[in-house]
């Protein structure tokens, strides 16, 4: 009596449990399907979209995932800027001078800060109507435009970081000075004032 009670209990019992069925092979192939699938596509997306963005890289604006590593600023020479009305020089500037074409288009792109008795000057190919812009450049500029008769001819003053916007020179210039914003304003510099490098 006694067995047969356990037997019947443990009868109930597997009745309570229920069974796993498993699902059709079907349905598992389409779900291993499409968990492969989705996995490629992640694994492609970004494959492609890296390749994108270090393909376009020198082209990128500065705010991309690339991170370029700071120019350094490189002594060429001095410069000093001659007051048209005073005729002396006015603080004298350490100068990094570029001139091919590449290093003109880099310009000041991607530092982070620059001395406040340091410049850029651009040897320009020709005499004419410059025009720069500030793609990609951290720290607002004056720019200077000067003349072959190194006479400063226009400025463009405060120019806005990272802005596309050309900042032109209006006039012809056979050479272009990059500052730190408020240069000009600090050092009384003027159109008609002299350089000498």
């Amino acid at each position: 009596m006694a067995k047969q009670k356990k037997k019947q209990q443990t009868a109930n019992r597997q009745k309570e449990i229920p069974k796993f069925k498993p699902k059709s092979s079907i349905k598992q192939k389409l779900m291993i399907s499409l968990l492969i699938g989705a996995m490629l596509l992640f694994v492609f997306g970004g494959l492609i979209r890296s390749y994108m963005t270090s393909g376009s890289s020198s082209k990128s604006d500065y705010t991309s995932n690339y991170e370029r590593p700071e120019p350094q600023f490189k002594k060429d020479g001095t410069l000093s800027i001659i007051s048209k009305q005073k005729g002396v020089p006015t603080k004298e500037l350490d100068i990094e001078i570029v001139q091919k074409t590449k290093d003109v288009q880099q310009g000041l792109m991607y530092r982070k800060s620059m001395d406040e008795n340091r410049g850029m000057l651009f040897l320009m190919e020709r005499e004419e109507p410059q025009s720069f812009w500030m793609k990609n450049t951290h720290i607002p500029l004056d720019i200077i435009f000067i003349n072959s008769e190194k006479e400063i001819v226009s400025i463009g003053r405060n120019t806005i970081p990272y802005s596309k916007a050309p900042v032109p020179s209006n006039v012809p210039a056979k050479y272009v000075l990059e500052v730190n914003a408020d240069y000009c304003k600090k050092f009384n510099v003027q159109v008609g004032d002299k350089v000498a490098f």
